[in-house]
């Protein structure tokens, strides 16, 4: 037998099988940088009665804007992407290979599910790989692309995953296919109304919804100059005269050089950014609460300890923007997971020994108060706008509503809980607020607290 002709053919037979999926990792990876690793692994599909060449995945490392990444490809032109336990065996051997060499992790998926005929075989094999990547999740960095449509167990990994990439008009994403959750629903759904980026929205997964592959590379080039680069030269001296003249959130964004909005699909009033302050990386939540203020729910408390929880394992400086009144007043939110869901989130809050920086920019009352500014929880430094309003209620009718009783002095309790009693001086004179400022030199306060305490 000629060797080298066999090595011929089986490497056509490759390249015939992937031609596709290696065009989508050219498109994603720096020109010529692709390594593919185990790439003659074939096995038989019994029950089609045909090789499954590359395992119908293709994996390999190479580098996006010189910063290096292990690839993992799911090939759809092989049995529809279908999940075999060679396949996970495939993928799970290129995690090891990451953790190993601690290098982060892009995955391309687009399958309908599992090959048919292997049965309980390949769910072995999807729970080995799912463990894998979860056990890699705060070691390094996962991306997922949606690159097509997702069904099956391994949508999981967009779960697992640190960001998800949804491609406008082609990404849909669905633990079971559309087609059953339509028959069980008993509606005729869409598929898009099923899993695209947009339907998602209350699944915590967060993921940024983009127009192709290199608009998801530009979004991860992005990020992974935030982790590697935590600090770069920038003016230290900027005022933001912008927030004098209205405070809002839009207005605070423009306190960031640079930055990329994670999660924005969900809980919009509650915005969670990678960006830089002074040159320096930071992890912040800004508060949108408009007029009235953010009311936390559990979805939202989640984000934010989801947020917190990528900060930690990254070594980011924490920071909260609040405008926050406490939990949602409502029969749902008293029936739901916000109370197990703020507690998780302090004890995330316990483990991040970077730095943590609260700025109550509008409101904080109440719990708002205790969970996203407090010294007692841990914040390093704590300041507060001129106008802002620190209070144990936010209002005299809330005071009065929730102390209800006769023999309470009304008068006495409105002036306590008036809004000229509720200003940050009152916090401030007993040592709980640092700094109360003027609305334009906040990044001159959080570059001087940050190059203080970040590390």
């Amino acid at each position: 037998m000629d060797k080298i002709q066999l090595l011929q053919e089986r490497k056509a037979k490759i390249a015939e099988a992937s031609k596709e999926i290696r065009s989508r990792i050219q498109a994603l990876v720096d020109e010529n940088s692709f390594v593919e690793l185990s790439a003659f692994s074939f096995s038989k599909n019994e029950f089609y009665g045909e090789d499954v060449s590359g395992e119908g995945v293709v994996t390999g490392f190479a580098t996006l804007s010189d910063y290096p990444f292990y690839i993992i490809a799911q090939n759809f032109k092989v049995l529809e992407g279908g999940v075999s336990k060679a396949n996970c065996d495939k993928i799970a051997k290129c995690l090891d290979a990451a953790e190993k060499n601690n290098t982060p992790v892009i995955y391309i998926l687009n399958t309908h599910g599992v090959q048919v005929g292997e049965g309980v075989t390949v769910l072995e094999g999807l729970g080995k790989l799912l463990l894998r990547s979860t056990q890699l999740k705060g070691v390094v960095p996962q991306y997922v692309i949606v690159d097509g449509e997702v069904y099956g167990s391994a949508a999981m990994l967009a779960a697992i995953a640190d960001f998800a990439f949804f491609i406008e008009k082609k990404s849909v994403l669905a633990v079971n296919s559309p087609f059953v959750v339509s028959a069980v629903s008993g509606k005729n759904l869409p598929k898009e109304e099923v899993g695209a980026a947009k339907a998602l929205n209350k699944t915590g997964i967060p993921a940024f919804e983009v127009q192709n592959i290199e608009d998801a590379k530009a979004k991860i080039v992005e990020i992974s100059e935030l982790i590697d680069l935590p600090m770069i030269d920038a003016e230290l001296n900027d005022s933001v005269p912008v927030l004098n003249e209205a405070v809002n959130a839009e207005n605070l964004m423009t306190i960031f050089e640079s930055y990329v909005e994670t999660g924005a699909l969900c809980e919009t009033d509650v915005k969670t950014v990678l960006g830089r302050i002074g040159g320096i990386a930071v992890a912040a939540v800004i508060f949108d609460g408009g007029e009235e203020g953010v009311s936390l729910t559990a979805a939202k408390l989640a984000k934010i300890k989801t947020f917190a929880e990528f900060a930690c394992c990254y070594g980011l400086p924490f920071i909260t923007f609040t405008d926050v009144k406490g939990i949602c007043p409502c029969m749902c939110a008293n029936n739901s997971r916000v109370m197990k869901e703020a507690a998780e989130y302090l004890d995330m809050l316990d483990t991040i020994d970077t730095a943590k920086v609260a700025v109550v920019y509008k409101k904080a009352i109440g719990l708002g108060y205790s969970l996203f500014a407090a010294k007692s929880v841990g914040f390093d430094y704590t300041c507060a706008f001129a106008n802002a309003k620190i209070a144990l209620f936010d209002s005299v009718q809330g005071a009065q509503i929730e102390l209800s009783d006769e023999k309470a002095d009304k008068a006495a309790l409105a002036a306590r809980y008036a809004d000229e009693n509720s200003d940050p001086v009152h916090a401030a004179k007993d040592g709980y607020i640092d700094a109360i400022i003027e609305p334009q030199f906040v990044k001159q306060y959080l570059i001087a607290s940050l190059q203080m305490l970040a590390r």
